[in-house]
C-alpha cells in the first residue's frame, strides 16, 4: 500500500465574495476558479453565506461568500 504524503503545514483562510445576477452552481465554481488564478494550492472552498439584493420587491442579484483555504509554501 502506498504511503500518503503528509498534510503538515501552515494554512491561511481568506474570504471572497462573488456577485451574480443568477443563483447557480456555475457562478460558485467560476468564483473559486478565478481565485485559484492568484492563490496557489487551494485546498478547501466553503460556501459561507448567501445574500440577495432586492429592488421593488424582486431579487435582482446574489452574493455568495466563500472561505478559501490554501497552504503557505515553505
Amino acid at each position: 500500500m502506498a504511503k500518503k504524503k503528509s498534510d503538515n503545514g501552515v494554512y491561511r483562510v481568506t474570504e471572497i465574495i462573488a456577485r451574480a445576477r443568477c443563483h447557480g452552481r456555475m457562478r460558485r465554481t467560476s468564483a473559486v476558479e478565478m481565485a485559484a488564478k492568484s492563490l496557489r494550492d487551494l485546498r478547501v472552498a466553503e460556501v459561507g453565506k448567501l445574500d440577495m439584493k432586492v429592488e421593488d420587491g424582486k431579487v435582482v442579484a446574489y452574493r455568495h461568500g466563500f472561505q478559501l483555504s490554501f497552504k503557505y509554501e515553505a
